[in-house]
């Protein structure tokens, strides 16, 4: 992280912590000691603490006293979800049935060929990690399908609701995998190709329902 200027000093630094979060500091991660994040933007230790303060109040940050300070989401909106939804996965399920229902008919009606490889890559990655019973990669990769389907709907408000969402649909596609998960987005994939509108927010819908009814 480059030094800051010296106006607006919390509010720089508040930009500069958000900038880590997600890049250098991935969720989970425990975040450099105060003294060190004062000498390193080159800012009072006070500066420090009341922007550390600030995004401990958003949510992207979590202070445990004796413990040191975690990056708890990558996001406001994620933040405040984990705070509303807590680990009730029925919840999480709900939205994002109506998002991702949604960003599959874009998806049909937008994406590019790019998109469509895109996806392609995404999916024989999926079942590659499935095959090997890779758990970790395999939740990776269904991950990634399902954000790169909302990145092909080319909308970038549901994106940005969508990266949002990226720890809660993390956390609920670690708890509802199950096999052959790979395979039931086969049809979905296929009605985007197709250029297919309805088909596609079927497929995504169906999908979640399966997991909000199984």
């Amino acid at each position: 992280m480059a030094t800051t200027r010296r106006t607006g000093l919390v509010d720089q630094v508040i930009a500069q912590l958000r900038g880590a979060v997600g890049s250098e500091w991935p969720v989970g991660t425990r975040i450099p000691p105060e003294p060190e994040l004062s000498e390193q933007l080159g800012v009072g230790r006070n500066t420090v603490r009341e922007a550390v303060r600030a995004l401990a109040h958003s949510g992207l940050l979590e202070v445990r006293q004796g413990d040191g300070t975690y990056v708890r989401a990558t996001s406001e909106i994620s933040g405040a979800l984990r705070r509303l939804a807590g680990t009730e996965l029925r919840e999480t399920l709900e939205v994002r049935r109506l998002v991702e229902g949604e960003g599959a008919r874009l998806a049909a009606r937008n994406r590019t060929p790019a998109d469509l490889a895109d996806l392609d890559a995404a999916m024989a990655e999926c079942e590659r990690a499935e095959a090997a019973a890779d758990r970790a990669a395999f939740v990776d990769a269904d991950l990634r399908f399902h954000q790169l389907v909302l990145r092909a709907a080319h909308n970038s408000v549901l994106a940005e609701l969508y990266r949002g969402l990226t720890e809660v649909v993390h956390a609920s596609v670690v708890t509802a995998v199950e096999a052959g998960a790979c395979e039931s987005h086969t049809g979905l994939l296929a009605a985007i190709h197709a250029g297919d509108v309805e088909e596609a927010g079927t497929r995504a819908a169906d999908f979640l329902d399966s997991l909000l009814n199984g």
